[in-house]
């Protein structure tokens, strides 16, 4: 809306100017019919109204994140308990399953975005999905957390990271 705004007043401050500094002989009337034309481009062209539609989209995506990334955290919780047990073994299941559970949440961005009527907050969408994937599958982060404190430090970071082409949209 703002864009729009702008755009019309950016046309209406050209065309002034235009007016102001122009040679042309006031006595000759064809020139208001050029004015026309050329400001009428500008005022008419609505930009399209996404609000309803984002607003269910961004519903969707707080449930998903509320409950997908909650999994992610439950795994992430029971990879560090192992890893502070020094039950090798269970962590990595506890990692592995974490790094599905983060797929998951990527899988499920990219649907609930796809939908979206707002090409950016598609687009955004995928982004956000395409950082996830892309971290359940190089898991080094994940590697680095071993305890509670590293997990406060290191996924505060990420989920940034992860969500922030989307949280422009979704408030």
């Amino acid at each position: 809306m703002r864009r729009a705004i702008l755009a019309a007043l950016a046309g209406g401050v050209m065309l002034t100017g235009a007016a102001c500094e122009s040679d042309a002989n006031t006595s000759e009337i064809a020139a208001p019919a050029a004015v026309t034309a050329s400001a009428t481009p500008a005022t008419t062209v609505p930009k399209p109204d996404y609000s309803a539609n984002t607003e269910k989209v961004c519903g969707r995506l707080d449930e998903v994140f509320s409950a997908a990334l909650g999994d992610f955290g439950t795994e992430l919780g029971k990879m560090i308990a192992h890893k502070e047990a020094k039950q090798t073994d269970e962590a990595e299941k506890a990692e592995k399953s974490a790094a599905a559970e983060l797929k998951s949440v990527g899988t499920q961005i990219r649907k609930e975005t796809a939908s979206a009527e707002n090409p950016e907050l598609k687009e955004a969408g995928d982004t956000s999905a395409t950082k996830i994937e892309k971290s359940a599958k190089d898991r080094n982060y994940i590697e680095k957390i071993k305890t509670t404190k590293d997990l406060d430090k290191t996924l505060k970071a990420q989920l940034a990271e992860w969500l922030s082409p989307v949280a422009g949209y979704c408030r």
